[in-house]
């Protein structure tokens, strides 16, 4: 119920203050919106921008519709189903735009996934392990379910030349530097973060092709090995670097970032409307 109230106060305080600037006001003071209720914020500050687009947010896509996207591009594509009603329901959900042939497309899909909690175990003096003697959990692989949406998203958008979606990762598991935290009884354990033990951000970046972190890469990359041509669609990886929780401002920055570059790569689909008023 807390978070349903906060939702409505910052749509409040977004008309009382002119829109996108009034969002980014209220949220600053908000650290515990979910990404899909920041999605939905997404697209108040998109409608604001352009009000001659159409945006639209919805939780999930139907395997159904996925298929139907394959076999638009090659009959041999898209041909199993075994479920008749499954999807797929990414953390965030999923925003699309109308473009000018009155057809949906995807400007923003995004995760949010914490693994690894050896900080706030460690803050509280808590030891875990099967005999309770250790400060450090083995990471597990829960997170490596979200390999299954990436690229059911990236069936759904293989006609596309842009991959807007937003891994946000936060947790232990996914340091970029090593860290030192101080347990209640004053030893300090040491985080180090290229431990195979600890870490679980290799088994992730297969998703970006091995591309830098913390980076839009929304726009597809064409490479061209020997006398061949291949589109890369890269997931934009996200992580607080020391484990800690992500501030809804600055996931809401980065959320709007790609979903501008979304509809500049989908600029000559949307010029009509975004010209027609001007």
């Amino acid at each position: 119920m807390a978070k349903k109230n906060q939702s409505k106060r910052l749509t409040t305080q977004h008309k009382k203050s002119q829109g996108v600037v009034g969002i980014f006001g209220e949220v600053a003071k908000l650290h515990d919106l979910s990404v899909g209720k920041i999605s939905k914020l997404v697209i108040e500050c998109l409608e604001k921008e352009y009000p001659q687009l159409s945006f639209r947010y919805r939780k999930n896509i139907k395997k159904e519709e996925i298929n139907e996207a394959l076999q638009k591009i090659d009959k041999d594509l898209g041909q199993t189903l075994f479920v008749s009603n499954s999807s797929i329901k990414p953390d965030g959900g999923i925003i699309e735009v109308k473009d000018d042939n009155d057809n949906w497309r995807i400007i923003l899909v995004t995760e949010a996934k914490h693994q690894g909690k050896d900080i706030d175990n460690i803050k509280k003096g808590l030891l875990v392990g099967k005999n309770n003697d250790q400060d450090l959990m083995a990471a597990g692989n829960a997170i490596e379910r979200s390999h299954k949406n990436i690229s059911e998203i990236a069936n759904f958008m293989l006609a596309e030349s842009h991959f807007p979606y937003i891994l946000f990762l936060e947790g232990s598991n996914f340091l970029t530097e090593t860290i030192s935290i101080t347990r209640p009884d004053g030893r300090i354990v040491n985080l180090e973060y290229n431990s195979g033990m600890l870490n679980r951000m290799d088994r992730l970046t297969s998703a970006n092709y091995g591309m830098p972190i913390n980076t839009n890469l929304c726009e597809n990359k064409f490479v061209k090995p020997k006398d061949k041509t291949i589109m890369l669609q890269a997931t934009s990886i996200y992580t607080q670097g020391k484990g800690g929780k992500w501030d809804a401002k600055e996931m809401l920055n980065v959320m709007i970032e790609v979903s501008k570059t979304s509809l500049k790569v989908l600029g000559s689909d949307i010029f009509k409307q975004l010209t027609e008023n001007k």
